[in-house]
């Protein structure tokens, strides 16, 4: 069954800051189902509809990725990597949040196409505030390709 809510997929490994941003999202009040993963491998069976995630639809693809740099089993930049190679997922907004401030890293990230480079604040309140206001701005104020057609 397909359902109606948008999903916003969090691929965060640090159970700390997967909280801080469920809490920032839902203080938001962005009314999207939240769907987290803890690695690389498991956003991309969610993102693919495979493995456990056989049962997804590719018609119904996460409205936005939050993703961390630094993940076990597959890297944020492969996940972004093959998530953007992909004409079916292609066009899904990710928002790279990760606590790497290099050059190399920002620089690789944007060239294979993600979407935003965040930096995760090292304070509590900034980092909700920060994960706030790119829920915020990538879910309200944002126009994307699904609400152009209609999807």
């Amino acid at each position: 069954m397909i359902s109606t809510k948008s999903e916003i997929l969090l691929v965060e490994d640090s159970q700390d800051d997967a909280d801080l941003a469920l809490r920032a999202l839902r203080n938001g009040k962005l009314n999207n189902n939240i769907h987290v993963v803890e690695d690389g491998e498991e956003a991309l069976d969610y993102l693919f509809c495979r493995g456990s995630y056989a049962d997804r639809y590719f018609e119904q693809p996460p409205v936005l990725v939050l993703l961390d740099l630094k993940l076990p089993k597959v890297s944020g930049i492969e996940v972004l990597e093959q998530v953007k190679r992909d004409p079916r997922t292609r066009t899904i907004p990710v928002v790279v949040m990760t606590s790497s401030s290099e050059d190399r890293d920002v620089e690789l990230a944007f060239k294979l196409g993600a979407n935003s480079y965040v930096q995760k604040p090292v304070d509590f309140v900034q980092f909700q505030e920060t994960v706030k206001t790119v829920g915020l701005y990538w879910l309200v104020i944002n126009r994307s390709p699904t609400c152009v057609s209609g999807a």
